[in-house]
């Protein structure tokens, strides 16, 4: 049923009612039948199943193992620490579990949202009378009565209308109020109709009576909120490159182990010895500090973009949005300021811009006060034909207004600029605004007790009802010529996407009593035409350039009109030549996949009068081209895509609930420059990680040689399991997360986004921790042990009792070695390239922090009884201090001399580059 195209009596009777509404019998049947008018979430929350998958993704069962391992060589072995072992990596799951849990509890919670969009109650008729009702009740063939402020509760055909206009644009993304009226639609969607009334909306002005025809989950708000739900969360491209990782080192981890245990076999060792090692293997080279260290990095970058004015809901996205190639926005509330203003008047013949509360001429200088006072007539009229209201605050904030958005406009406008603010006439009759007439009149008395009309309307109706026109503060005869000229003027703010309005005003005889419509509209005297426009932020233009020069494409894909979204495109710089492609719904919906992803290749692409499905459509195809696609948006309609998105933005100010729960970021401020500094500092998320990833898999070499050595070289073994994860989780992990807090680098905006195909652990990455660093500090470490065993009277071949002082000194030296080697490292890994003494020590306190953190706790394990306990360790001759600080500076040495290597390797390849290039 096509309600949109039918009468108001075919639309009643093809429901089963009346004017007079129903029955309270048949309303109950219906309710029934129908069920309460509210929105049901696609699918219930399993908590329980969220909280289980925090516990069994793949790095958690291989910690599982290594826990459940370490537990079974305590018990083959017990006081070897091992049971500790096992309590400590389940409290890595468990913490981790928890902390990933509480960022994810939020799925679905845009249906919460929604039903917070939808009124407690309405006045609906029943039997004729009209009643208070509660809005869960409404059912098809119920008749509402709707007024200026109130909220639609249900899809409704209007059958009766006076002067209605309604504020689409949570659910469209339309900025213009729309008209509504009784007479049925000959063509077109039923989201275009004009005597449709939307669940959700809001009425700006006027009354109305609408009979429902769609409750609950079958309106269109209740079809968005299904198509929000019903999107599946993807993993992050940072979650899949972890599962990688972790994979990797699983294998290697695995592989090591059981080709040991299998050498261990062959040189005649026992199994369970065996066994023991082959556990060993497995602890020391799975990183059981990466899971936390990245959790907490990028629970890090969410404070620093926190700072920034972008809420992290979704810990992954910090990381997500720094890899986006494509920024698909919203326009009205995003790009735009979500308010109509006057920007352009053509009064006089000239063309003047409405500029910080005051007129100036097209050269900047400002309009003179003798030019205003002839002007007075536009001032008039913009604030006494308007029905607008300006209520100020007691508070001393900025005053509210209320009431259509185009006569908030007006009357903001003349109040800025209007000399005397307050001067407004006593209203004696007034011709109400119309979709037909397209044109308001209201009739003033004057100081003088004369009567004045004031008309406003569209120009192409009010024109041919001017004789004269106001010029240098008096009325003269409209010459043909200067009608030409106004309605080029029209033109041109037309083209450019300008809403605009004629003013006009008739002065009336003396002693006229209230005259009929066509009496007062005629011979009237043209003043001048205001343009208005949802004006863009003024810092869209700059964060654009970023953007582009970031290699990031930005799409706008907008409900509202394709020649507005052109004329603001240009307008911010998101369209530069004359060959932009601009699709409007209808084509997209018409178009292969084929199609549109050719479409999408054109370098300047816009979207407009985009339903949510259609806009949907477009984030899966920019998806499967291979982009990692962002989403803004503010309205409901945006719901769909922001979740469907890689990554999705949010308003927080102009933003609906639903909007801001779908996304995974929230723009505090509404600035769209703010998604620009998220997006830098999602990439320094991810240069960070791959610096502290590296920083921590160095040490899993000096803590694996040990073990490798005492089987192979028969020579005590230099490091303990416990002392291993007193490494990883104890002195390694604020370090670690001071490198994941670096700041961003100054370069990082003027980089093209990471190809998808890049990965976290790539082979430089591996080499320069596996086979440079790493064997460096396991040299110094497994060299400080040896040096230590001999100085105090070991000898090669002498088995040591794993309590005897001298083989726990010579273990604490092993562990202060690798502590010494890492704070060196820590430097090291700032940068790849630049030298560490390059960087200023004070860019980044909490990486100072980490150090001396660390450093305090060497010197509690290696002093404290405590630590002693804990880690079987022994304070150790002081004098042993000093190679283990030299160790650590040749390693910082080595590194320089292997960056400089790099930087030279560097600036030859660029030199050839640009050679080639000339």
């Amino acid at each position: 049923m096509q309600i949109h195209r039918l009468s108001p009596e075919e639309a009643l009777k093809a429901l089963g009612t009346s004017d007079q509404g129903l029955t309270d019998a048949e309303a109950a049947r219906r309710l029934g039948e129908f069920g309460a008018n509210e929105l049901q979430a696609a699918e219930q929350i399993r908590y329980l199943a969220m909280l289980g998958r925090q516990f069994t993704h793949f790095l958690a069962i291989l910690l599982w193992a290594a826990a459940a391992l370490a537990f079974a060589a305590d018990w083959m072995k017990p006081g070897e620490g091992m049971d500790l072992l096992g309590w400590a990596i389940i409290g890595v799951i468990v913490v981790n579990a928890l902390f990933s849990f509480v960022q994810e509890y939020r799925a679905e919670r845009a249906i919460i949202a929604l039903r917070r969009l939808l009124p407690l109650h309405v006045k609906v008729l029943r039997s004729g009378e009209i009643r208070e009702a509660s809005a869960s009740n409404l059912v098809p063939g119920d008749v509402v009565i709707l007024a200026e402020g109130d909220r639609v509760p249900a899809d409704g055909r209007v059958i009766g209308a006076a002067q209605v206009r309604v504020n689409n644009a949570p659910l469209t993304g339309e900025s213009i109020p729309k008209a509504r009226r009784t007479e049925a639609a000959k063509d077109g969607a039923l989201l275009e109709s004009a005597n449709i009334v939307f669940a959700g909306t809001n009425v700006l002005s006027g009354t109305a009576r609408a009979v429902i025809f769609a409750t609950g989950m079958n309106t269109e708000f209740g079809k968005v909120a299904h198509l929000a739900s019903g999107v599946e969360t993807q993993m992050s491209p940072l979650q899949r490159e972890i599962v990688r990782v972790t994979r990797l080192i699983a294998a290697l981890s695995i592989g090591i182990g059981l080709a040991f245990f299998g050498l261990g076999m062959a040189i005649g060792r026992n199994f369970w010895e065996n066994f023991i090692f082959a556990v060993g293997i497995l602890v020391a080279n799975v990183p059981e500090g990466l899971l936390p260290t990245v959790t907490l990095s990028l629970a890090v970058g969410a404070q620093r973009m926190a700072k920034r004015k972008a809420l992290i809901k979704n810990l992954p996205s910090v990381e997500t949005l720094g890899c986006a190639t494509v920024i698909c926005t919203d326009k009205t509330g995003t790009l735009t300021e979500n308010k109509v203003a006057v920007t352009r008047v053509y009064i006089d013949g000239r063309e003047v811009e409405v500029s910080g509360g005051s007129l100036r001429n097209t050269d900047g200088a400002p309009v003179p006060p003798d030019l205003l006072a002839r002007w007075a007539p536009l001032f008039a009229i913009a604030s006494g034909c308007n029905n607008a209201r300006r209520h100020d605050n007691r508070d001393g904030t900025d005053p509210t207004f209320v009431g259509d958005p185009t006569e908030i406009a007006l009357l903001q406008f003349a109040g800025n600029v209007l000399p005397h603010k307050d001067d407004r006439s006593p209203r004696i009759q007034e011709l109400s605004f119309d979709a037909d007439r397209k044109r308001m009149t209201t009739v003033h008395l004057t100081a003088s007790g004369k009567g004045v009309a004031y008309v406003k309307g569209a120009p192409e109706v009010l024109l041919p009802l001017c004789r004269f026109v106001h010029r240098d503060g008096k009325a003269t005869a409209l010459e043909e010529a200067e009608r030409t000229k106004i309605l080029d003027r029209l033109d041109r703010f037309a083209g450019a996407a300008y809403r605009v309005l004629a003013l006009a005003y008739r002065e009336l005889p003396d002693g006229t009593p209230l005259m009929a419509m066509e009496e007062v509209e005629r011979d009237l005297t043209f003043v001048g035409l205001v343009a208005m426009i949802d004006p863009p932020r003024p810092e869209v233009p700059e964060a654009v350039a970023r953007c582009r020069k970031a290699g990031i494409k930005t799409i706008m894909i907008t409900g509202d009109n394709s020649r507005t979204a052109l004329a603001i495109a240009r307008a911010i710089g998101m369209v530069r030549g004359e060959n932009a492609a601009v699709l409007e719904g209808f084509r997209v919906e018409a178009i292969r996949d084929e199609e549109l992803k050719a479409a999408l290749d054109i370098p300047e692409i816009l979207f407009a009068r985009m339903t949510p499905t259609q806009k949907m459509r477009v984030v899966s195809i920019l998806k499967e081209m291979g982009n990692v696609v962002a989403v803004t948006g503010d309205g409901v309609n945006d719901a769909p895509a922001l979740k469907k998105a890689d990554i999705g933005i949010a308003m927080g100010i102009a933003g609906t609930d639903v909007a801001k729960e779908a996304a995974d970021i929230v723009v505090l401020d509404d600035n769209f420059a703010t998604i620009v500094n998220a997006v830098e500092e999602g990439r320094a998320v991810y240069e960070n990680i791959r610096k502290f990833v590296t920083y921590i898999l160095a040490s899993n070499i000096p803590e694996l040689v040990p073990y490798l050595a005492s089987v192979v070289f028969r020579i005590p073994l230099l490091l303990t399991v416990v002392q291993i994860l007193g490494v990883d989780l104890g002195t390694d992990m604020l370090p670690a997360l001071g490198l994941g807090a670096e700041p961003p680098d100054a370069r990082t905006m003027d980089r093209p986004p990471r190809s998808k195909e890049e990965r976290l652990l790539n082979l430089p990455l591996l080499a320069r921790s596996y086979l440079f660093l790493g064997p460096i500090e396991a040299a110094a470490a497994v060299g400080a042990g040896l040096w230590y065993l001999a100085d105090g009277g070991w000898q090669w071949g002498m088995r040591l009792p794993s309590g005897s002082p001298l083989y726990r000194q010579a273990t604490t030296v092993c562990f202060a070695a690798i502590v010494l080697c890492q704070v060196a490292n820590v430097f090291a890994c700032r940068s790849p390239r630049a030298s560490s003494f390059s960087w200023s020590l004070f860019t980044n306190r909490l990486l100072l922090w980490g150090v001396a953190v660390e450093l305090g706790l060497l010197g509690l394990i290696v002093y404290h009884p405590v630590g002693h306990r804990i880690f079987t360790t022994a304070p150790f001759d002081g004098r042993f201090w000093w190679p283990l600080l030299v160790f650590a500076a040749l390693l910082l040495l080595a590194e320089e001399a292997r960056k400089g290597l790099g930087r030279r390797h560097d600036m030859g390849r660029n030199l050839r580059y640009q050679e080639g290039t000339t």
